[in-house]
């Protein structure tokens, strides 16, 4: 069987690449130019290049054929501020060409597609009462992504959602996203400073794991929150300050302060002529400062994927990072 999978040489990509390839599917992908793939990537693997993002449909439906599966694994996250309106931008490139990939998937024949999408779309669902998605642009384009891509399945090809949460892990050539989001900071500070709150977690090889279960039992137009286990950010922060090798003091900051700080950052986006796909108010008030939990057996027992263990997988995350 044969897997195609868009963005194959991006973190979240070669660990499904690779993870495919240890349960013996022939594996391609089409990505950017813009590492240099060593002998850390295996040759088992065909790379094409190119910017799915300025192709035509017809070429990729040309690039699609003769595969069984496809795994949608680009596109921007919720950490890029765009300039405004943050809507536009975001629908764009999460709704407009990952449909075009999937309708392009489902005239080459593929059996079916996944796409990666964000547990946000998830609490959309669980929390109506919070409008998350009239709030904020992000999550407004996550869930009209899943149902627009579920849609192009038209009966022929199955399409299903993997809506991931905070994702820890590593990969040559790249840095992980948490030295820039998180880690320059801690470095820098004698006391550390963050929210109440907590957040589902999943290793890299955890988001690989449920693709492969997906491939084999995942039922079209179903969306599945992943995780390995739920976690308070205090207890995710020691656990990186340990593998740092110092210990700081943490402080919890209060949900009035940090939607004060949502305000600023609101303000000087608007100053720079940019705008958050997440509101940074509403983000602080319903959301940063919030227990965003997940049942995670419930998924897992249903696809049959793996667990792993995600304080090892933290460390060598931050032991990259420093």
């Amino acid at each position: 069987m044969k897997i195609f999978i868009v963005g194959g040489t991006g973190f979240l990509g070669y660990h499904t690449a690779l993870e495919a390839l240890k349960n013996n599917y022939e594996v391609a992908t089409i990505s950017l130019e813009d590492i240099k793939l060593g002998d850390w990537f295996p040759k088992e693997i065909t790379v094409n290049y190119g910017n799915i993002f300025d192709m035509e449909e017809e070429k990729l439906i040309s690039l699609f054929k003769g595969y069984d599966y496809l795994i949608y694994s680009v596109g921007p996250d919720d950490r890029v501020t765009p300039k405004a309106p943050a809507y536009q931008f975001f629908y764009d490139r999460l709704v407009v060409n990952c449909t075009k990939v999937i309708s392009a998937a489902r005239q080459a024949g593929i059996k079916k597609s996944i796409v990666f999408n964000s547990y946000f779309a998830y609490f959309d669902r669980e929390r109506p009462l919070l409008k998350l998605s009239e709030k904020h642009p992000y999550i407004k384009c996550r869930v009209e992504q899943a149902s627009r891509t579920i849609a192009e399945g038209q009966g022929v090809m199955d399409v299903c959602i993997l809506e991931l949460p905070y994702i820890f892990g590593t990969m040559p050539e790249r840095m992980p996203i948490w030295k820039e989001l998180l880690v320059d900071t801690i470095l820098k500070r004698n006391t550390i400073y963050f929210t109440k709150g907590g957040t589902a977690m999943i290793s890299v090889e955890g988001v690989a794991s449920a693709v492969i279960a997906t491939i084999n039992k995942g039922v079209h137009g179903e969306r599945y929150p992943i995780c390995d286990v739920n976690m308070d950010y205090m207890t995710m922060l020691s656990i990186m300050q340990n593998e740092m090798g110092f210990k700081k003091e943490i402080k919890s900051i209060s949900k009035r302060t940090a939607v004060f700080i949502g305000r600023l950052l609101k303000f000087k986006h608007m100053l720079q002529g940019k705008e958050s796909g997440l509101d940074p108010v509403w983000l602080m008030k319903e959301l940063q400062t919030d227990y965003l939990y997940i049942d995670c057996d419930e998924i897992r027992e249903k696809l049959g994927f793996k667990t792993t263990d995600i304080e090892a997988s933290i460390r060598e995350t931050i032991s990259k990072c420093i």
